[in-house]
């Protein structure tokens, strides 16, 4: 077969690089220098120039936080959000009236997976745990449910079937698209949810299988027995809070006198109001969100329904997001005091979002030079002239040597997915997997966007927490009060199975 392309030292350098940064997530080393280093390797190697080597680090990660800036914006609103609603106690009140039915411990272990599910759609799964595991999982351990199979039903629910898809924030599956060529990232959070919706279910029943035997007639005795035992994390690490009643009694006490008659009856009225303001946003919050998962499912339920794109859907988010947190902060801090705590809330939200995913950048920024949309601007092509596309200008100078089989296509990306995520992380990953999916998709006839939701199920489900001893499953299990490498262990068979047969599905529907 005649090559269409020449393939140059660039190219090469470009694949070095991805084979070095596979190698260091693997030996569960971080990927950001070794990203860096490589981008300068490919820019120099491509150029000639130095300048143009040394520039790229700077303007690879530059370009990365254009593409991505909403992404960050998206995260930093709805962390905003969460914290004046912690502010009123409205998160824990979301999640009280569950508490009511968890009878046993069969009921509460599917309770903490869809309530886990629902509020790590949109909150994602790092603050939803330790509000589950504060609320609902004490409940659950006392209906008699074992330790380790909350942990299971929260980690599986939460890291693995809400932050896989991530369809409401909508982060993994922009960082996908942007990854594969500009597709279309709506299409790319359809195909997640449905391949996330298939592992969750599979490896939330196998778990229960294992685990239902375990379940115990309901006792005070058994809540007793485990807050008794000592919290698996680091004590630094932010916990679901203490259960000791003189330490709650410390919290609770004034540092001053409560003061004259008619100031206390002030103090009383404060607290009454804010009482008030505590249960109506627990009640507008998600009746909000459930109106925008409403106007963004009605294209596909009702004809000539406007349609959200992917974009207009995260704008509807972020500015409901941002109402609801300027409106919850007034309600807790009154509107003078509103003025300077709600940029105090924007601002944590920022930092948050930049702790969360501000590794991302020099790491994407080196996926996005093998992409002819995005290497342009790194590597200072004039305007005008084509920009080289390393990744696909190899995968066409090789499609001698891809597989006719859609099914050995997926599950390559898949496992490349997974290998990304060995470093814990789970979306440092997905600028790869976007990358392979543009480039094998059409080649192998595959749907781009569903092999990229497959990438992404591979890297989420591992390093997002579910498989991966030193991800944020440590999180759940020092909440849980479990062994983080025994959690792991369990978790293995249920998520690999689920995997397997979403890959498969996802062949099978999309395939061409």
């Amino acid at each position: 077969m005649e090559l269409s392309v020449t393939v140059g030292p660039a190219h090469w350098a470009y694949l070095v690089g991805v084979l070095v940064i596979i190698v260091t997530m693997a030996f569960r080393a971080n990927v950001v220098v070794p990203s860096i280093i490589a981008t300068a390797v490919v820019a120099f190697a491509w150029s000639g120039s130095w300048v143009t080597g040394i520039g790229s680090v700077f303007s690879a990660s530059m370009v990365a936080a254009k593409e991505l800036f909403n992404i960050f914006l998206i995260i930093a609103l709805m962390t905003a959000l969460l914290n004046s609603l912690k502010a009123l106690g409205s998160d824990i009140r979301m999640v009280k009236p569950f508490r009511a039915v968890m009878r046993n411990g069969h009921i509460s272990y599917f309770i903490l997976a869809l309530v886990t599910y629902l509020i790590s759609l949109f909150f994602w799964p790092t603050p939803a745990v330790p509000l589950v595991a504060a609320v609902l999982l004490p409940a659950a351990i006392a209906a008699g449910l074992p330790p380790i199979a909350g942990a299971m039903a929260i980690a599986i629910a939460g890291q693995g079937m809400a932050l896989s898809s991530d369809y409401v924030i909508g982060v993994a599956p922009g960082i996908s698209a942007k990854a594969a060529g500009g597709i279309s990232a709506a299409l790319v959070g359809d195909r997640a949810l449905i391949l996330s919706w298939i592992v969750g279910v599979i490896a939330l029943t196998l778990s229960y299988v294992k685990v239902c035997k375990m379940i115990v007639p309901g006792s005070n005795a058994l809540l007793e027995r485990w807050e008794m035992k000592p919290v698996g994390i680091d004590s630094s690490m932010d916990g679901p809070g203490t259960y000791d009643k003189a330490e709650i009694a410390r919290g609770t006490a004034h540092d001053t006198d409560l003061g004259t008659n008619a100031e206390l009856e002030a103090e009383l009225k404060k607290t009454a109001n804010l009482q008030s303001a505590s249960k109506l946003f627990a009640v507008v919050t998600p009746l909000a969100f459930l109106g925008v998962i409403i106007a963004m499912a009605a294209p596909k339920l009702i004809d000539g329904a406007p349609d959200l794109k992917g974009g207009d859907a995260a704008m509807l988010i972020g500015g409901v997001a941002a109402f609801l947190m300027i409106w919850a902060t007034t309600s807790a801090m009154g509107f003078r005091k509103m003025l300077d705590g709600a940029a105090d809330h924007l601002t944590d939200g920022f930092v948050f979002a930049f702790k969360a995913m501000g590794s991302v950048l020099p790491i994407a920024g080196f996926f996005f030079i093998g992409g002819g949309e995005t290497a342009g601007a790194i590597l200072g092509v004039p305007a005008g002239t084509p920009a080289p596309s390393l990744l696909f200008e190899m995968v066409q100078a090789s499609q001698h040597m891809i597989p006719d089989s859609q099914l050995l296509v997926s599950f390559g990306v898949l496992i490349m997915g997974m290998i990304t995520g060995i470093d814990g992380s789970g979306f440092s990953g997905l600028p790869l997997t976007g990358t392979l999916a543009g480039a094998l998709g059409p080649a192998s006839g595959m749907e781009v966007a569903a092999l990229a939701a497959v990438g992404q199920m591979g890297a989420v489900w591992t390093g997002g927490g579910t498989l991966i001893a030193w991800s944020s499953l440590i999180a759940v299990a020092g909440f849980a009060r479990v062994n983080v490498l025994e959690l792991a262990r369990v978790l293995l068979f249920p998520v690999l199975t689920g995997l397997t047969v979403a890959t498969v599905a996802a062949v099978f529907l999309w395939g061409r």
